[in-house]
């Protein structure tokens, strides 16, 4: 084992090689390599002032680096959304990668211990025979290190750093990076986002030099999805987490995920974990072990090393699974978050600017924030060397405590496979009415995905007064990503925390992440061991996977005219919103500004949809000078006349979650939100799954039960009748109960208020009528089970 001061001495070599403190030259590299650096691909240096890669630049810099280094491993791994390679280098010594078969053999048996004798210990010779193979396995495996950068597009630092990364891992003989080599197989993913490198580059050119320098391009980064692209590691809804997770993670079982991100501009100038209270209960002690030991040396190091402006156990939570599959896959996931500049172009930050986050002040040292930034010029150049830095003080720990870290994750491994003790649950059961649900079959793509084994009996059985039937199935928690499987099928209890002000601490995504749920499946808890003696097999996968279809068309009526509206200030639900359209066959047309302002909206369409979005984003937009011309300004009053007389011309208008609060106002709806003017401690439900009561009788919800609706909700507007001489224009089609709590899953504060509320109405307006719904009704592209009532509001026809 290395000494610390041993350690330190080689990260600060490396720090001197890579310009970790601020320094732009070149690393020694032998003339016989030939080993290309970035700048002679490029044509400039990754971190340069004002210069970014397309990434057919990136794409050739790393090819040229697998022709000329026998320790890079270039591949296509897949095509993104909108066609580009999506890609993977794999980095070790040369002789590492010529056994690389070798090493996912042997990171396979380590992360399932039932692989290594062919069965489970069940006597105690047979566990010592395992425990002895499994310290062979140690000895001679690697710890796989995947670096992944440039999932949020306009986070241009890690996808340029990742070529210096690759670069002197090439090119480089220094001790630390032949260390690295030796004992680590990195898998370094250039970008989790292609596409959005180049949607970032075109505008960052197109407005270079002009009063726009360095502000987001006014559309998504995302085809669909934008910022919520690294929401997606449990719903697996987007093709770059599906070739992510199958082909990377499931493939590889990486001990070490380094995330690496940015975050605004006027606080810490690095984040790194241990992460903020709470952790997700079913995240491995050991996962929190590995990520607060990894991350405080890494802080350590750099701090000696003359980093300053690092924060650590602040600002970001470990709750989400939404965030972190590595967590529920025997791996600790590093995520580093580097202050921003305006994309490539530099900034200047007075100290007296300069703000905090949850958990610290910018501008006050403490034993989680320190040493202070004095504020200055901030580059690209900074943002490039903090990210290398803490890459290569990452995989210089993996590498010196390569033994360590199998270990850990065998162990995690081994736990997970472990008889559950007597009150723990066992298994959970969905029962056969279930299993030919087309919901149910989504849900369990879903888990297989995440690596989660499905079972059916081959018999009928009995166990604690449940009877399983031989089709249904079965999730034993005693396999190696039971965690995964028991943290998506369970309800959320997120702890009540709150600040000394005695205001609620916001988690840093959502509380509630309950897939039954939000996709309308029926899934029993079996408590106590499940026996070794019940006969179970495999079940296949469901072949129907979101198969689910959409029509508009009635008796041979023509089909619904629908027009989606889409801002020019980017919102992330307009792209969910699309790609379920579009999923689901749906024929629409997309709705600017301009068309909306124009009128006589009920020539072309009968139905328009508002996607989630502020009031103040839909009316106004861009404020004048922000960006050019073509993208100022909102739907103006002059669209809200046009949308008020297509209503009243016959037209239906839907209105999701906060784009309710826009149609309330501005249409002089005759209903108000109750939530409106009240602060966090009077009411919050940041992200959390709650229980509605629906209407059967509405053509939005036939059929329908009191005790059947269940809304995903954050942000949300909450609806009472504002105009009692409106009482037959409008109908609640979905209410909170008016007894009880309605919490099904995650965080409420002040549920009281909502009993008796509406939860989604409908508002006549003349011929037409307005469908405010206060949630989300496809939230992330999971909420299968609100799925119903958007489309049948879709179907509405015309009074």
């Amino acid at each position: 084992m290395h000494s610390f001061k041993t350690v330190l001495g080689f990260t600060l070599v490396a720090l001197a090689l890579i310009g970790g403190t601020g320094a732009q030259t070149r690393p020694s590299v032998s003339p016989t390599n030939h080993i290309p650096a970035p700048e002679d691909v490029l044509g400039f240096r990754p971190g340069d002032d004002r210069k970014l890669a397309s990434w057919s630049q990136v794409i050739a810099y790393f090819q040229k680096l697998d022709a000329a280094s026998d320790r890079v491993k270039f591949e296509e791994l897949g095509k993104s959304t909108m066609g580009a390679p999506f890609v993977m280098a794999t980095i070790s010594a040369p002789e590492n990668l010529a056994r690389l078969g070798e090493y996912r053999k042997i990171q396979e048996q380590l992360a399932d211990p039932r692989k290594l004798m062919g069965t489970r210990a069940s006597s105690p010779a047979n566990a010592k025979a395992i425990q002895v193979e499994s310290e062979r396995l140690i000895a001679r495996g690697k710890t796989i290190v995947l670096i992944t950068c440039g999932i949020h597009s306009d986070e241009v630092g890690s996808y340029l750093s990742s070529m210096l990364i690759a670069h002197r891992l090439a090119s480089s003989n220094d001790p630390v990076v032949q260390k690295i080599l030796l004992e680590t197989i990195v898998l370094l993913v250039p970008s989790l986002n292609p596409d959005g490198v180049d949607i970032i580059k075109s505008w960052y050119d197109k407005t270079l030099g002009t009063p726009y320098e360095g502000k987001d391009p006014p559309e998504l980064y995302h085809k669909y999805v934008g910022h919520d692209d690294n929401r997606d590691w449990y719903a697996f809804t987007q093709v770059e987490t599906q070739i992510t997770v199958d082909k990377i993670h499931n493939v590889w079982h990486p001990q070490i995920v380094h995330d690496i991100h940015q975050q605004g501009e006027f606080g810490a100038r690095l984040f790194l974990p241990p992460y903020m209270d709470p952790v997700e209960p079913n995240v491995p002690k050991q996962i929190v072990e590995g990520y607060t030991e990894l991350g405080t040396a890494i802080a350590t190091e750099m701090r000696a090393a003359g980093f300053r402006g690092i924060t650590t156990g602040t600002t970001y939570d470990a709750w989400s699974p939404s965030r972190a599959y590595s967590h529920y896959h025997g791996g600790v996931r590093i995520l580093s978050e580097t202050a921003s500049a305006n994309l490539a172009t530099p900034i200047t930050i007075n100290f007296e600017n300069l703000r905090g986050g949850i958990g610290y002040e910018a501008k006050k040292e403490t034993d989680k924030f320190f040493p202070l930034w004095q504020g200055g010029e901030w580059h690209l150049r900074d943002i490039t060397n903090y990210m290398t830095t803490a890459a290569f003080t990452l995989m210089n720990h993996a590498a010196v405590n390569r033994e360590k870290w199998l270990r850990r994750f065998y162990e995690i491994g081994n736990e997970a496979v472990s008889v559950r003790k007597d009150g723990e649950i066992s298994a959970f059961v969905i029962p056969s009415r279930e299993s030919v649900n087309i919901k149910t079959g989504n849900m369990i793509n879903i888990l297989h995905r995440g690596g989660v084994e499905a079972y059916k009996s081959k018999g009928f059985l009995t166990r604690d007064g449940l009877s399983i039937a031989k089709t249904d199935y079965i999730i034993p928690l005693a396999q190696p990503y039971g965690a995964f499987a028991k943290a998506l099928l369970e309800k959320q209890h997120y702890p009540d925390q709150h600040n000394d002000a005695g205001q609620p601490i916001p988690p840093y995504d959502a509380t509630a992440h309950t897939l039954p749920l939000l996709m309308d499946v029926m899934v029993i808890p079996v408590k106590g061991p499940f026996p070794d003696t019940i006969e179970l097999h495999k079940a296949k996968t469901p072949t129907f996977y979101y198969s689910i279809s959409y029509t508009s068309e009635e008796s041979g009526r023509r089909q619904q005219r629908i027009g989606l509206y889409k801002s020019n200030v980017p919102a992330v639900d307009e792209g969910w919103t699309r790609q379920l359209l579009q999923d689901r066959a749906v024929n629409f047309s997309t709705l600017g500004d301009i068309r909306i302002r124009f009128g006589n909206l009920r020539a072309d369409f009968d139905v328009i949809i508002i996607p989630d979005q502020s009031p103040n984003d839909i009316l106004n937009g861009h404020k004048a000078g922000a960006m050019p011309d073509e993208f100022i300004g909102g739907i103006s009053p002059n669209g809200v006349t046009a949308l008020l007389e297509f209503v009243e011309r016959g037209g239906n208008l839907i209105c999701l979650n906060r784009a309710s609060g826009f149609a309330i106002e501005q249409l002089g709806l005759p209903v108000r939100d109750i939530t409106q003017g009240l602060s966090r401690k009077e009411f919050y439900a940041p992200g959390s799954i709650l229980r509605i009561e629906l209407d059967g009788k509405h053509p939005i919800s036939p059929g329908q039960t009191e005790a059947d609706g269940v809304a995903w909700v954050e942000n949300s507007p909450v609806f009472e009748l504002s105009d009692k001489n409106a009482i037959e224009r409008v109908h609640v089609v979905a209410r909170y109960p008016s007894e009880g709590d309605p919490l099904l899953s995650g965080w409420l504060l002040g549920g009281a208020r909502l009993r008796g509320k509406g939860a989604l109405v409908e508002i006549t307006v003349g011929k037409g009528r307005v469908i405010l719904f206060g949630f989300r009704p496809q939230y992330r592209g999971q909420s299968q089970a609100t799925y119903p009532l958007f489309f049948n509001a879709l179907r509405l026809r015309s009074k």
